[in-house]
C-alpha cells in the first residue's frame, strides 16, 4: 500500500513536471519586442535593397506593373512596420511607390477587380498621414463605382476579401458615408452565403473554400474538404483589418466578429507540432509541410485578437509564440530572405515544392504577411 501511494506521487510529480516543461518550452514563449523588430528589419531590409526602385516592373512569366496585389500586400506590411518603428525611409519608400504609379490602379479608375484595388489600401493610409487629394482619387473612384452599382458577386474567390474589403472600411471612416459599409457587407455576404451555391464559408468547420471549384463534392485526397491555408489567411487578415478600422457601431460588425472568432477557434487544433500550418488545413499529407504565408496570417489574426481582448491570452499566446518562433527559426535566412513561402496560386499543389531555399514567383506578399504578423505580436504584453 505504501509502495502504491509512493508510485502515485512519483507519477503525479512527473506529470506536473511535463506540464511545467511544456509551459516553459522556448517555443511557447515570445521573444522580446526588440528581437522581433530586429528580425522584421532584417527581412524588410533584404527586400528594400533588392528593390531600390519601388516603381520597377515585376518580371516573372510576364512583365507586370509594381502596383499589383502582391506588392500591395507588401506595402500593407511596410506601413505596419512604419507604425511600429517610424523610420522616415519606410514612409518615403511607400510614397515613392505611389508617386511612380501616379497613385493609380492597374486597370484604371473604374476597375472592379479586387486584385487591382489592393494598392489603394496603402494610398488611403498615406493620405491619412498627408491628405493630398491625388493620393486617393483613383481608389475612391474605383470603390465608388462599386458602391453605386447593384452588382455584388465580384468577390468570387476568398483572396478578394483581403485585397479590397479594407478599402471600403477606410473610405467609410474617411467620408463618414454609411454606403461604403453597406456595400462592403453586400459584397462580403454574397461571397459568404451565395457564391458557389450556398457560399464559400462553411460554418460547420469555421473555414472557407477558396472558390466555387473547391465546394463539395470536391475533396482533398483524404476525403476531407479542401481548405487552402493562405486563402483562409487572407480572410483572417481582412476581418482583422476591417474590425480595426470601422467604428464599434458600424453595421454588420457583430457578424464580422463572429466569423473571425469561429475561424480562430477552428485554426488552433490544426497547427502543426513544429508551429507552422500545412497548405491544406484538413489534409496534412496533401503537400504537407512548413508554409510561411498562411502561418504568418494566422499568427497575425490571433495576436490581434489577444491584443483586443477578444481571444483568451492563455489559450492563444502559446499558439502564436510557437508559430512566430518557428518562422524566425526555420524560414528567415541570415540575409533576411524568407523561405517556405508558397508561390501564387489557389490550392495546395500550386508553387510546390515549398522549401527553405525555394523562391516563390513573387517575394513581396510573403514579406507583407510576415511584417503584419510580427508588428502585431510586438504589441502583445
Amino acid at each position: 500500500m505504501v509502495i502504491q501511494k509512493s508510485l502515485f506521487w512519483v507519477f503525479l510529480l512527473l506529470g506536473l513536471s511535463v506540464v511545467a516543461c511544456a509551459t516553459k518550452s522556448p517555443s511557447a514563449r515570445l521573444p522580446k519586442k526588440e528581437q522581433i523588430l530586429k528580425t522584421l528589419t532584417l527581412a524588410n531590409d533584404y527586400f528594400m535593397q533588392k528593390w531600390p526602385d519601388p516603381g520597377k516592373e515585376i518580371v516573372t512569366n510576364k512583365t507586370r506593373p509594381s502596383n499589383i496585389w502582391t506588392r500591395g500586400v507588401y506595402y500593407e506590411g511596410l506601413m505596419a512596420l512604419h507604425r511600429a518603428d517610424p523610420q522616415q525611409r519606410y514612409y518615403d519608400y511607400a510614397v515613392e511607390w505611389g508617386e511612380k504609379h501616379n497613385w493609380g490602379l492597374t486597370g484604371g479608375d473604374q476597375i472592379r477587380h479586387a486584385d487591382y484595388q489592393t494598392a489603394g489600401q496603402t494610398y488611403i493610409e498615406l493620405y491619412m498621414i498627408d491628405p493630398k487629394p491625388e493620393r486617393i482619387k483613383s481608389i475612391k473612384a474605383s470603390i465608388d463605382n462599386m458602391v453605386n452599382s447593384d452588382k455584388a458577386d465580384d468577390w468570387d474567390w476568398i483572396d478578394a476579401i483581403q485585397m479590397a474589403m479594407p478599402a471600403f472600411a477606410q473610405l467609410g471612416v474617411l467620408t463618414k458615408d454609411q454606403r461604403y459599409y453597406e456595400k462592403m457587407w453586400d459584397l462580403y455576404s454574397t461571397t459568404r452565403n451565395q457564391i458557389g451555391g450556398k457560399g464559400l464559408y462553411n460554418p460547420e468547420d469555421g473555414l472557407w473554400w477558396r472558390d466555387a471549384d473547391f465546394v463539395p463534392p470536391y475533396a482533398a485526397p483524404n476525403g476531407e474538404d479542401t481548405y487552402w491555408s493562405r486563402g483562409n489567411g487572407w480572410v483572417v487578415a481582412a476581418l482583422v483589418r476591417v474590425l480595426e478600422i470601422i467604428p464599434e457601431d458600424a453595421p454588420h460588425r457583430e457578424q464580422y466578429e463572429q466569423d473571425y472568432l469561429a475561424m480562430m477557434k477552428a485554426l488552433v487544433p490544426l497547427q502543426r507540432e513544429d508551429g507552422f500550418w500545412n497548405v491544406s488545413l484538413h489534409d496534412p499529407n496533401h503537400f504537407g509541410g512548413k508554409e510561411t504565408t498562411g502561418t504568418a496570417l494566422f499568427a497575425y489574426g490571433m495576436a490581434w485578437g489577444v491584443n483586443k481582448g477578444m481571444l483568451d491570452a492563455d489559450t492563444y499566446t502559446p499558439v502564436i509564440a510557437k508559430a512566430w518562433n518557428a518562422m524566425t527559426k526555420d524560414a528567415v535566412h541570415p540575409n533576411g530572405f524568407l523561405g517556405y513561402v508558397q508561390g501564387t496560386g489557389k490550392e495546395p499543389k500550386d508553387g510546390q515544392p515549398v522549401t527553405y531555399t525555394s523562391k516563390p514567383d513573387f517575394e513581396d506578399y510573403g514579406l507583407g504577411c510576415f511584417l503584419l504578423a510580427g508588428t502585431e505580436i510586438m504589441k502583445m504584453k
